[in-house]
């Protein structure tokens, strides 16, 4: 196996602490938190917490199905995201890695119509991603082994389970 980018738990800690800073620092306000799933439902939980923001919401999207394999492009998975009201709202969409950047990218092309202003946090972004995110916390351009997903799941579910 190629070299990978290890994340513990307590270096996942550092990190949402450092994009919760970062932007702080900058003076963002979001006034939602748009997750990823899976993949940024931790990170916009913290930042969440860090930054005091109580109202967050979720997109789920499919793209990458394994190490190194991914759709053709990605798939917004139902129910879809529906912005009501929020206009003048200020969105902060989080997920763990800034990859190709086409996950990041739809998502924001999805949302920017519905609010007001969006940027976009990241744990990782790699040199290949076509977006370019407003906070990242580190830059690589190996394989990453998160703390969630190192080990292999409890349960297999079948490809029609996934996909209902």
């Amino acid at each position: 196996m190629s070299e990978l980018e290890v994340l513990t738990w307590p270096l996942y800690g550092e990190a949402c602490k450092t994009l919760a800073d970062q932007i702080n620092a900058d003076g963002y306000r979001p006034d939602l938190i748009l997750s990823i799933a899976r993949g940024g439902l931790l990170i916009a939980g913290s930042l969440a917490y860090a930054l005091g923001v109580k109202n967050l919401h979720v997109m789920n999207v499919e793209y990458y199905t394994g190490q190194g394999e991914r759709l053709e492009f990605p798939v917004i998975l139902p129910p879809p995201l529906t912005l009501v009201n929020l206009e003048q709202a200020k969105v902060l969409i989080a997920d763990d890695v800034a990859d190709t950047g086409a996950t990041l990218e739809m998502v924001r092309e999805y949302v920017t119509p519905q609010v007001g202003e969006v940027r976009s946090a990241v744990l990782y972004q790699k040199t290949i991603s076509t977006m370019n995110c407003d906070y990242v916390w580190r830059h690589t351009d190996l394989w990453i082994d998160f703390p969630w997903s190192t080990g292999a799941a409890l349960v297999t579910p079948h490809e029609s389970d996934q996909r209902s």
